[in-house]
């Protein structure tokens, strides 16, 4: 008996020796992970009160090609995080994040954003590029939220294509910053080779007109802005009004085209004042929208591409009660300057669309991306992204109280010059004192890529005759080399390629005399596109105070614009032809449509200035707000003199001569 109870009581104090070396084992390592808790340093978020952003490498792998003889250009598969996280006490709305990257890459997918210049993915951001949230743009407060990470921080997930730097070395970008106004970014601090990070302040001396209680940014300004108005809303589908206005005085678009991106598997049934490109509905057909909308009768179906081009419609569909009755609708796509027509720099067009799960109610709401829009021969447009903005309002014609939109978008689009662009026009200039015309420069609106045998894109154009000017390029030949024997100029072995534009304008210093002087512009369309409404502008840095009167344009300067002179045509003589076949095609070369006018400045305003030495050619000459390439020199002027004013009171008298007739 005792034998067995001394057997029970070791087995207990045994027992309770274990849990008690437990216990304290368990103390110790808790105490332990305490302390090193204690001594690891904070993560960089922590000390930071402003938008924290943060750019981790996270894999990365060699693919083929295998170019071992070219290691700069062996491609790698590059995966990477971005993450933005508002630490700071205002929301951030409609966040946007500059990532520099800088060896070729090329971005393939990327979560929870898009390109914020339009641009679509995939696609090239070797030179760096502007990321933008969507679908969610706005980035809550820790004082809202409670300390929500899912609502005050964003995820981007990056997969891409990089160049030539491969392990152990990481493909880092140079730069990442915050491209929202009134945030000031240090240089990011890296953290190992493949992390980095910086924290973005709230710019004291930046005076922001948005208040923690508005919901809604404040609407851009931009050369050209686009609304996008949802006006009716359904469970399935919704109503929305697009509007596209220009803002800029050298701004213009003709034959416009505008194309963006569905997100969400949208599809466009129908549309009002303009159409697609083409009447395509086999993506929905053989895709999930086939599959939901069944019943559907997909041949009404307007376009079901994912990112469909719209274009305006001709002026006879304005009243057509189908497809017009949309004011500033149905104009060939011309959006005029404000200053030439300000009721039709504004083309709008209605468009009805379908959604898909899970969007299938009426409060969810969400605006195509990547937004692109360009003309024939116009300037160039960048767009950003859409931003929510205040419901639009429009006004009812029969009188009654104004309605509004259920849900509105700004798109701002900013003129800009691609890289490797080239223009579309180009400038000759000529002289009253030299005989000879300098052509525009050897293929300034670009060249083929099979020249190499036939011209050279490289030599300088030759000087011309005057007769040339009315000659086509491809005419020119024996002229160009007879008036180069006469005038003993160099000719190279090979000839020099031809400017490829089709607009060329000339630039004629007319007469320079005491009190003033003048200038002939002569515009030249070698396309086979007719322009009506034409402009055109020049800038004139030290001229333009000294303008007078154009007296076969509408001439006028430009307020707010720098030393530039706005020209249009008179009413009846706006419309500019295109090129043409001679009287005798077989006999004598095309011709190009002209207008011209001459141009009369005084000296009174422009105290010192020299004419000849460079004062009277334009430094910049813009048509249809296309900016025009110009030549590198200008007119010899070794021998000239000054022309009497009764000289130049002869020639204007034939210039009103001439327009009378």
């Amino acid at each position: 008996m005792f034998s067995k109870n001394s057997s029970n009581m070791a087995s207990i104090i045994s027992l309770s020796l274990f849990t008690t070396i437990v216990t304290l084992t368990t103390i110790s390592q808790a105490q332990a992970q305490n302390a090193t808790a204690a001594q690891a340093p904070a993560p960089a978020s922590d000390a930071c009160n402003g938008i924290f952003l943060s750019y981790a490498h996270t894999s990365g792998s060699k693919i083929p090609p295998d170019l071992r003889s070219d290691p700069k250009a062996q491609p790698y598969r590059f995966e990477s995080t971005l993450t933005v996280l508002n630490n700071g006490l205002e929301v951030l709305k409609s966040w946007r994040v500059f990532v520099g990257f800088q060896h070729d890459e090329y971005l393939v997918s990327a979560s929870n954003a898009v390109l914020a210049d339009g641009s679509s993915v995939p696609g090239l951001v070797g030179n760096g590029t502007v990321f933008a949230g969507y679908p969610s743009g706005d980035l809550k407060t820790g004082v809202e939220t409670a300390g929500d990470l899912t609502q005050m921080s964003v995820t981007v997930d990056l997969l891409g294509t990089q160049f030539g730097v491969g392990a152990p070395d990481v493909p880092m970008p140079a730069n990442i910053s915050l491209a929202n106004d009134g945030f000031a970014c240090p240089k990011p601090t890296m953290q190992g080779k493949s992390e980095m990070h910086v924290c973005c302040i709230k710019n004291l001396n930046f005076k922001s007109n948005i208040t923690l209680d508005e919901e809604f940014l404040p609407r851009q300004n931009g050369d050209l802005t686009i609304m996008y108005d949802v006006t009716r809303t359904y469970d399935t589908n919704y109503w929305a009004q697009v509007t596209i206005s220009n803002h800029n005085d050298l701004g213009r678009l003709d034959n416009w085209r505008l194309s963006w991106d569905w997100m969400r598997d949208e599809f466009i049934f129908a549309m009002k004042g303009a159409s697609t490109n083409i009447r395509d509905s086999s993506d929905c057909i053989f895709g999930k929208q086939g599959q939901y909308y069944q019943a559907m009768d997909f041949s009404n179906v307007l376009n079901c591409e994912r990112r469909p081009t719209i274009v305006d419609l001709p002026l006879t569909k304005t009243n057509d009660t189908n497809l017009g009755m949309v004011p500033f609708c149905c104009r060939n796509g011309t959006i005029l300057p404000p200053r030439m027509d300000p009721s039709k720099s504004i083309s709008a067009f209605q468009i009805n669309v379908f959604k898909m799960l899970p969007d299938l109610n009426r409060s969810q709401l969400s605006p195509p991306q990547n937004w692109k829009i360009n003309g024939t021969l116009n300037p160039d447009y960048q767009c950003g992204p859409p931003v929510r903005v205040s419901p639009s309002q429009f006004a009812d014609a029969s009188g009654l109280p104004d309605s509004t939109a259920v849900a509105s978008w700004q798109v701002v689009c900013n003129i800009t010059q691609p890289k490797g662009a080239s223009p579309r026009c180009c400038v000759s200039f000529s002289a009253y004192y030299n005989e000879s015309i300098i052509p525009c420069p050897t293929c300034a609106c670009g060249c083929p890529s099979n020249t190499s045998q036939t011209c050279s894109t490289t030599s300088p154009a030759l000087f011309l005759p005057s007769q040339a000017l009315l000659v086509p390029f491809e005419n020119r030949t024996k002229m160009t080399l007879a008036w180069a024997d006469l005038k003993h100029l160099t000719v190279p072995k090979m000839l020099p390629c031809g400017d490829n534009c089709g607009v060329s304008i000339n630039w004629h210093l007319f007469t320079d005399y005491r009190g003033g002087w003048s200038a002939r512009i002569t515009i030249f369309n070698w396309d086979e596109t007719s322009f009506v409404d034409w402009f055109t502008a020049v800038e004139l840095d030290k001229a333009a105070l000294g303008f007078e009167a154009a007296y076969s344009f509408n001439g006028s300067a430009l307020d707010g614009v720098n030393n530039t002179i706005f020209m249009q045509g008179l009413p009846g003589l706006n419309y500019l032809v295109a090129e043409a076949d001679s009287e005798q095609p077989e006999k004598d070369p095309r011709v190009p449509g002209k207008q011209q006018s001459v141009i009369s400045f005084k000296k009174k305003n422009t105290p010192g200035i020299n004419v000849v030495a460079g004062d009277g050619f334009p430094t910049k000459v813009f048509f249809n707000g296309e900016e025009c390439a110009i030549p590198r020199v200008l007119p010899s002027s070794s021998s000239h003199m000054l022309v009497s004013p009764a000289y130049f009171s002869v020639v204007a008298f034939m210039v009103l001569m001439l327009m009378l007739q």
